[in-house]
């Protein structure tokens, strides 16, 4: 089930300190990959999750990038790491959490799509000046950092 969902319980809904790795993977036209989440039905990051006992945060961020989306990360580049009140989030199930994350972009990659059914409800391309509605409030924080990070 994993280290988090074990530690659920015993821990029940009380807040957790989770460390865990996202990544925004970009397409050769500079478009971001987005999934839409079963569990909010909000648009999200390519992929993130929690990290498990002896992983790296690269190891995070490719192994849930390839569970999630089925796509394989060659080259990460760490934009940050996030914590704070600012990354406290309650799971529609009521687990609360304060996440530790780090932030990675991906523009070297291969494979094709394929979703995490349990998890995704739909991974899309989207050009940076055309994103959806209904981001979640993390990609949000994210994508104001996003044009600076990426450039520089």
């Amino acid at each position: 089930m994993g280290y988090i969902m074990d530690l659920r319980a015993y821990a029940g809904h009380r807040p957790l300190i989770q460390v865990g790795a996202a990544v925004l993977v970009e397409d050769g036209e500079g478009r971001l990959l987005l999934q839409k989440r079963t569990d909010d039905h909000l648009w999200s990051f390519s992929a993130a999750g929690s990290m498990e006992p002896g992983e790296s945060a690269e190891e995070t961020a490719r192994r849930e990038l390839l569970e999630e989306t089925g796509l394989t990360a060659y080259s990460l580049e760490l934009l940050g790491v996030y914590s704070g009140k600012e990354e406290h989030h309650i799971y529609p199930n009521g687990d609360e959490v304060y996440n530790v994350e780090f932030f990675f972009s991906c523009r070297d990659w291969s494979g094709a799509l394929k979703r995490q059914e349990e998890e995704v409800e739909a991974l899309r391309f989207f050009a940076l000046d055309a994103l959806p509605d209904g981001l979640s409030k993390g990609l949000q924080r994210r994508l104001t950092d996003w044009p600076a990070k990426k450039n520089a």
